[in-house]
């Protein structure tokens, strides 16, 4: 499913399902979204923080793992990223 314009920030978790751990709907459609909706734009300095672009709005979206002490970084967040934002941190001109 495409980002909806009123979308902003998409958090995913890891769940506990018959005693394995598995990624909720939210972060299987993070997982969809970078392969097949958004453009990559660039990674940070220390490589775990990416930008993309959503081609149907232009809007810049960043991938993080705010949970990055788990096991394999964590589960994954998609928020907008101001374009201010994403020149100082990644020197995108966009």
């Amino acid at each position: 499913m495409p980002l909806r314009p009123t979308e902003t920030n998409l958090v995913g978790k890891w769940i506990v399902v018959e005693g394995k751990v598995v990624a909720d709907e939210t972060e299987r459609r993070i997982q969809e979204l970078i392969r097949t909706e958004l453009q990559r734009i660039s990674t940070d300095s220390s490589g775990w923080e990416i930008l993309f672009r959503d081609a149907s709005d232009g809007r810049l979206w960043e991938l993080t793992r705010p949970q990055s002490e788990m096991h394999g970084g964590g589960p994954r967040r998609l928020h907008v990223i101001d374009p201010a934002e994403a020149h100082r941190k990644y020197r995108f001109e966009g």
